[in-house]
C-alpha cells in the first residue's frame, strides 16, 4: 500500500522471482515523467531535498519530483553533492625537479577509503623578465601547475588526513577543493502533479 504521495502509486504490480527462485510481489518500473518548464535552482552548502521541496512545492515530501528533474544523479545525495564518494582537487608545488608521483600514488592508494588517484599536471607559457648579455628581454617560460585528484570515501577518511600524506611525501599542499555540485545548477520543475 502507497500513500497518495508515493510516486509508486500507479505503477503497476507485477511478479519477480528473487534469488532462491521464489516469486515475489513487485512494482513494475517506473518510468520517468516530462519535466517541461523546470525552474533552477543553485547549489548551496546545507540544501536538503526536503526543504527545496517545502520551499518550491510546499510539500517536504514531493522532493522526488526534483529527482526525477535530474535524471543524470543516480542518488538524491550526489544531486546535492553529498554523497559519500567525493574527489578532491589537491594542488601542489615541490621543490623536486622529478617528483615523487610514483611513491605519492602508492601512499594515497594505500589509504582506506580512497579509490581513486591521478595526477594533473598543466603547462603555461608566461612572459617573464630575464637579463640577456646585461639587456633586459621578455621570454616566455613554462609554469607547471600541478595537482593531485583523490577520489574517496568521506566515512573512511578525510580531506586534511590526505593533505597532511601529501605534504609528508615532500609536497607542499595547496587549499584542497572538492569537485562536487556547490554552486552548480539543478533543475526543478515548475508545476507538481499528483
Amino acid at each position: 500500500m502507497f500513500s497518495k504521495l508515493s510516486r509508486y502509486r500507479t505503477v503497476p504490480d507485477m511478479v519477480s522471482p528473487d534469488a532462491r527462485g521464489r516469486i515475489l510481489p513487485a512494482k513494475g518500473v517506473r518510468p520517468l515523467p516530462d519535466t517541461p518548464g523546470a525552474l533552477e535552482h543553485t547549489v548551496d552548502s546545507g540544501d536538503r531535498l526536503d526543504q527545496l521541496a517545502a520551499s518550491y512545492y510546499g510539500q517536504p515530501l514531493h522532493y522526488w519530483h526534483i529527482c526525477d528533474a535530474n535524471p543524470l544523479f543516480l542518488s538524491p545525495l550526489e544531486l546535492l553533492g553529498q554523497e559519500p564518494v567525493t574527489s578532491t582537487h589537491f594542488p601542489l608545488t615541490t621543490a623536486a625537479k622529478d617528483p615523487p608521483w610514483a611513491a605519492l600514488i602508492a601512499a594515497l592508494s594505500a589509504v582506506n577509503g580512497v579509490r581513486d588517484v591521478t595526477v594533473a599536471e598543466d603547462v603555461e607559457l608566461v612572459p617573464q623578465t630575464q637579463t640577456v648579455s646585461g639587456q633586459q628581454v621578455t621570454v616566455i617560460v613554462e609554469r607547471f601547475a600541478r595537482a593531485v585528484v583523490v577520489t574517496y570515501h568521506r566515512i573512511d577518511v578525510q580531506a586534511q588526513d590526505l593533505a597532511a600524506l601529501i605534504a609528508a611525501r615532500g609536497f607542499d599542499v595547496g587549499p584542497p577543493v572538492d569537485r562536487g555540485r556547490l554552486g552548480q545548477s539543478i533543475a526543478i520543475p515548475a508545476a507538481v502533479s499528483g
